[in-house]
């Protein structure tokens, strides 16, 4: 058995189904869902399946090698992007106005329920004020439960209760969840035909509740809120001009521009720790992995565009079909698109983590293993926009935690994100000089 601290989890909730109940998740000081262990230690088993497992097996180690199982059949490989089959740029005609980017997840969402490969979904939706993972098996109700959502979910009840779900599932996830996901499929082969599709997000960053609860109050809620929404789009600006918005307890709606409150995700303002010792920008070992169009020539469609990786032929049969049929407006692209649209991604997660990793164990952190291809290292400027992104990232979560009001965390917040600004724009001066 295992001390577990929590540091390096995001809450996935898999460990659970391995630990015959000595597990539950619940949440933590920060706004996280975490698991609750008795006596403080996780069983061998658990850990077994952890995303972020310090000591793996060998031969699921990495994102690489699980791949070589999941995906070896995928036609390509290209360091940055994975295992795929084909790379596209574009949106679903009937689905882009009411999700978040361009629609696909929502349309594929579609065609595997009505295509009946796959019975039921178990993808995220509204549920008491909030939100989390249910069951859906009416191709009816997709298009109420489109849109991103930035607040943290579990994964523990459907490997809980899955040996009593009839037939096939598809699953929608960021890296972390659908690593998780093909950890067990590898200790549980049984149930690599029973979750027989995986949608892979492109995630930014795991967010703290924290994070919703601060929007909320910005937007001018005073109190309890429900039914937020993340991304609101406004077909009149840019796709990254969007809005957050909730309704307080008198079903008032209040919306709130995302540029008013900064740069939420370059900060790391609320967001896990686990999350600077994840390398898996593209979510690599999904069927299909989807995210934001973040490139010059998308960005001023206000109704938004959708990167789309395939890693597997029926993903890929699934787009190539909706461009036939014209319910898709795609077009294929080069890889390196895929790869400019997740630019800063890349730079933080890959070219960073070997410098975060050397602070982390001078700290006496016991890390989460990570693939060693990506390590590199990073310049002195870097290095010291990476400390001041840490440090700024950890005081947000401890400064909401000790006073939960929006008007106070940006008054005590705006010093260190002034500083991070700061270096960040020395590092670019710096890095250009050094080009020219």
């Amino acid at each position: 058995m295992n001390l577990f601290k929590g540091e390096f989890c995001t809450g996935c909730g898999l460990c659970v189904s391995e630990s015959e109940q000595v597990i539950k998740m619940d949440w933590d000081e920060y706004g996280f869902l975490k698991p609750v262990t008795l006596n403080g230690y996780i069983p061998e088993e658990a850990m077994k399946v952890c995303p972020f497992n310090p000591e793996p097996e060998a031969a699921i180690a990495d994102e690489d090698k699980l791949a070589d199982i999941y995906l070896g059949t995928a036609n390509r490989f290209d360091p940055g992007i994975g295992r795929f089959e084909n790379t596209y740029i574009g949106y679903s005609r009937n689905d882009r106005s009411i999700s978040s980017s361009g629609g696909i997840a929502t349309y594929i969402f579609e065609q595997l329920l009505r295509s009946k490969t796959v019975d039921h979904l178990y993808i995220v939706k509204e549920m008491n004020g909030t939100y989390a993972y249910q069951l859906f098996s009416n191709v009816g109700d997709i298009q109420r439960i489109s849109k991103t959502r930035y607040i943290p979910v579990t994964l523990e009840q459907l490997f809980v209760k899955i040996e009593h779900i009839e037939g096939k599932i598809a699953v929608s996830g960021v890296a972390c969840f659908i690593k998780a996901i093909r950890l067990k499929q590898y200790y549980h082969p049984e149930l690599n035909d029973k979750i027989h599709f995986l949608i892979g997000i492109i995630c930014g960053g795991w967010k703290s509740r924290f994070f919703t609860d601060y929007l909320a109050q910005s937007s001018g809620i005073d109190g309890h809120y429900h039914g937020q929404e993340y991304r609101i789009k406004d077909v009149n600006s840019t796709a990254s001009d969007y809005s957050f918005g909730a309704y307080d307890d008198k079903r008032a709606f209040y919306q709130l521009k995302m540029s008013r409150v900064g740069d939420m995700w370059g900060s790391g303002l609320f967001k896990s720790r686990a999350c600077d010792f994840c390398t898996d920008v593209l979510t690599e070992l999904a069927d299909i992995s989807l995210g934001d169009a973040w490139l010059p020539e998308y960005r001023p469609d206000g109704m938004g565009n959708s990167v789309i990786v395939t890693r597997t032929l029926l993903a890929d049969r699934l787009i190539r079909e909706g461009i036939e049929g014209n319910g898709l407006c795609v077009q294929p692209v080069d890889k390196n698109k895929i790869i400019e649209s997740q630019r800063p991604s890349f730079s933080h997660r890959q070219d960073g983590v070997k410098f975060r990793m050397r602070m982390a164990k001078l700290q006496g952190h016991v890390l989460p293993y990570v693939r060693r291809r990506v390590l590199k290292p990073v310049s002195v400027f870097y290095g010291i926009v990476q400390l001041q992104r840490a440090i700024t990232r950890g005081r947000s979560l401890k400064q909401w935690q000790a006073a939960p009001f929006s008007e106070v965390f940006n008054r005590k917040m705006s010093g260190a994100l002034k500083r991070l600004r700061l270096v960040t724009k020395i590092y670019h001066r710096m890095r250009k000089l050094k080009r020219l």
